[in-house]
């Protein structure tokens, strides 16, 4: 199939995808649409939301709806690095077998990633930057296509340990979660308190998506597009001369160069979702706040104006 006409097939394709994903998911599009996008650019993403917004749910349909393996791992403050990668164990004729741990998937639900301590966040953030892991010495890699969707509660902080500046920035996206509209929330108790349960029919294989994936990074980009994402990139960083003044007012920290990098894959995705055969600046700026959000950090001015990311990001288009 010719690339042309495989972009034209993924446009039908994704629209499938989330009519079977809406089956599950009542509303919630625009936080569908960035864990598609992550998914086919070949990212992962951090989803920020309050308990009870059907993050473990979304994450499961979509796996379905992909045809590929999806497990579920509950951070706890005692969970070590051998919990999730696997562990050697003594068989029954005393020889070392590895058990391979539920990091060995193609989607991994990491539920609050900041209720466990760093040395296992690390052992999982290997594994999201090498798509391998190594144990005992033996490295093993991981199924292709291999996506992380961690979620984080930002109700309480009380004994937690917050992701690092670095190793937030392995994430491509960091989506926001909001309560539903009062009517999609009437449509969420309708649907969830019958025993109906909705079929969510299989619509990719993982090669399929591998593929898909491969014709994305081919799609050409203009340099004008290429300059306008670095310099966006730049502008955040308060001690760049294209920084404006309100960068160098309230942020501390701005973007590093895998934000321009995400930045361009983000919007050769969305692009090819749109049936474009190159993005445009357009493109760029509807990713930027999901990619730029967790990656700018602001000082204690804009916390006491109650500044919020997303007012800034907005301000540097």
């Amino acid at each position: 199939m010719s690339d042309v006409a495989a972009i034209q097939q993924l446009v039908q394709k994704q629209q499938d995808l989330k009519n079977e994903i809406a089956k599950v998911i009542i509303g919630q599009e625009e936080v569908v649409n960035q864990i598609v996008l992550s998914i086919f650019a070949g990212g992962h993403a951090l989803l920020i939301g309050v308990p009870g917004l059907a993050k473990t749910l979304m994450v499961n349909t979509i796996s379905q709806a992909l045809g590929l393996d999806f497990k579920r791992i509950q951070f706890t403050p005692d969970l070590m690095p051998s919990d999730i990668l696997g562990s050697e164990i003594l068989d029954e004729n005393r020889n070392f077998k590895f058990i391979k741990g539920p990091i060995f998937s193609n989607i991994i639900l990491a539920d609050e990633i900041n209720r466990t301590p760093p040395k296992t966040q690390a052992a999982l953030l290997e594994a999201m930057q090498e798509r391998a892991v190594t144990v005992a010495g033996h490295h093993y890699k991981l199924d292709l296509p291999y996506f992380v969707l961690a979620t984080q509660n930002p109700i309480e902080q009380e004994g937690t340990y917050p992701l690092p500046e670095a190793q937030l920035d392995r994430f491509m996206f960091a989506i926001k979660l909001e309560y539903p509209s009062f009517q999609e929330e009437i449509q969420v108790v309708k649907a969830t308190t019958t025993d109906f349960k909705p079929q969510v029919e299989s619509l990719f294989t993982a090669q399929e998506i591998l593929d898909y994936q491969n014709v994305i990074r081919k799609i050409p980009v203009a340099d004008n597009v290429i300059e306008y994402a670095v310099t966006l990139v730049s502008k955040t960083r308060p001690d760049n001369e294209l920084a404006p003044d309100f960068v160098k007012t309230y942020i501390d920290w701005g973007a590093g160069p895998r934000a321009s990098q995400n930045l361009i894959l983000a919007a050769k995705t969305q692009a090819a979702l749109n049936g474009k055969f190159s993005p445009d600046i357009e493109e760029v700026r509807s990713v930027a706040t999901g990619i730029l959000r967790h990656r700018i950090v602001k000082n204690y001015k804009a916390d006491a104006e109650g500044i919020s990311e997303e007012d800034l990001i907005k301000k540097l288009f």
